[in-house]
C-alpha cells in the first residue's frame, strides 16, 4: 500500500517513520517544506504537489496544524481534490490533524463527492506517543473506511476508536484538549502552591504520583515543570488553537466552559511572554508570573 503523507512536523515525522518501518511505501510532497531527508534516503518518493502525491497513492494522510492548512492541502490548485478527480481508483483520505469539527463535516462531504472515502482521525499522546507508536486515535467516518484504515492506525497507535460519523473524531479531540488543558492548569497551580509554601515541588510531585491525584500530566508534564524543560512536544500555540475551537463550539451549542476559558487565558499570557513555541506544560509560567514565584529557584 502506498501512503501519501502530507505534514511531517513534530508529530507527523515520527508517525510517517513508523509507517515506513512497517513496510508502507511513503510518498511526500515538497510543495511547502522539504520532506525528512532520512525518510527519503530510506526509500520514500518525493512529488511536487499534493495532487501528484494523491495520484500515486492508495491512501492520503494529512497531518498539518489547523483548518486552513487542511483545506489548502485538499482544495487549492494542485491539491488532493484534483488528484482524486483524475484518479480511476477509489482512494482513502485520512485527516489526522486537529481542526474544527464543523468544518470537518463540510470537508468530508466535499471529498466524498470526489469519489473517495474520508476519515477524520486526530490523535493524542504527543511527540512521545508518535515516536513510540502508542497514540490514541479518535476516528470519525464510516465503518468500511475505518476497517480499511485500521492496519495503518495500528502502526501509529494503540487506543483506536471509531467514535461516530465524520466530525465525531474531531469533536472527541476537542474534548481531549479541554481535559488536558485543565489537568495542566491543575498540576501547575498545585506545584506553585506547594513550592511557595516551602515544599520541594519535585518531592511533592513524587508523592502525588502514588495517590488519587496521579495522572499522565503529573507524571510527564509535572517533570517538565520541575526541571524547566519546555522544548515543544505540543506547542502552546496549537493548544490555544484547540481551546479556541472548543469555545467557539461551546458558544454555538450554548455550553458553559468556564475553566476552559481560564486555561486559554493562561496560555495567552504565556504567548505574550514570547512562549507560543513552548511546550504546553509551560502554562505553569503564567501561574508563576501571577504568583511572583519560580518553582525552580
Amino acid at each position: 500500500m502506498k501512503v501519501a503523507f502530507i505534514g511531517t512536523g513534530i508529530m507527523g515525522k515520527p508517525m510517517a517513520e513508523n509507517l515506513q518501518k512497517a513496510g508502507y511505501k511513503l510518498i511526500f510532497s515538497d510543495h511547502f517544506n522539504a520532506p525528512p531527508a532520512e525518510l527519503v534516503a530510506a526509500g520514500a518518493q518525493v512529488c511536487h504537489s499534493p495532487k501528484e502525491a494523491t495520484l500515486l497513492a492508495d491512501v492520503v494522510i494529512i497531518m498539518v496544524p489547523n483548518t486552513p492548512q487542511v483545506e489548502a492541502v485538499l482544495f487549492d490548485d494542485d491539491g488532493v481534490e484534483q488528484g482524486l478527480a483524475q484518479s480511476r481508483d477509489k482512494k482513502l483520505v485520512i485527516d489526522m490533524s486537529s481542526i474544527s469539527p464543523m468544518a470537518t463535516k463540510s470537508i468530508a462531504k466535499r471529498v466524498k463527492e470526489s469519489g473517495a472515502q474520508y476519515l477524520d482521525a486526530p490523535v493524542s499522546g504527543g511527540e512521545v506517543g508518535a515516536i513510540n507508536g502508542t497514540l490514541s486515535i479518535m476516528v470519525g467516518g464510516e465503518q468500511a473506511a475505518f476497517d480499511a484504515a485500521r492496519p495503518l492506525f495500528e502502526v501509529m497507535g494503540k487506543n483506536i476508536t471509531l467514535v461516530g460519523d465524520n466530525g465525531a473524531g474531531q469533536t472527541c479531540k476537542v474534548a481531549n484538549q479541554i481535559i488536558v488543558a485543565l489537568n495542566i492548569e491543575a498540576v501547575s497551580e498545585a506545584l506553585v502552591f506547594a513550592s511557595k509554601a516551602g515544599a520541594d515541588p519535585a518531592r511533592v510531585r513524587q508523592a502525588l504520583l502514588g495517590g488519587f491525584a496521579s495522572s499522565k500530566i503529573l507524571e510527564v508534564h509535572g517533570e517538565r515543570m520541575v526541571e524547566g524543560t519546555f522544548n515543544p512536544g505540543f506547542k502552546i500555540a496549537l493548544h490555544q488553537k484547540d481551546l479556541n475551537l472548543a469555545l467557539t463550539g461551546a458558544e454555538e451549542l450554548q455550553v458553559a466552559l468556564p475553566n476552559t476559558q481560564t486555561a486559554l487565558t493562561l496560555f495567552d499570557e504565556c504567548a505574550a511572554m514570547g512562549g507560543q513555541e513552548w511546550d504546553h506544560s509551560a502554562l505553569i509560567k503564567a501561574i508563576e508570573q501571577r504568583s511572583d514565584h519560580d518553582i525552580r529557584r
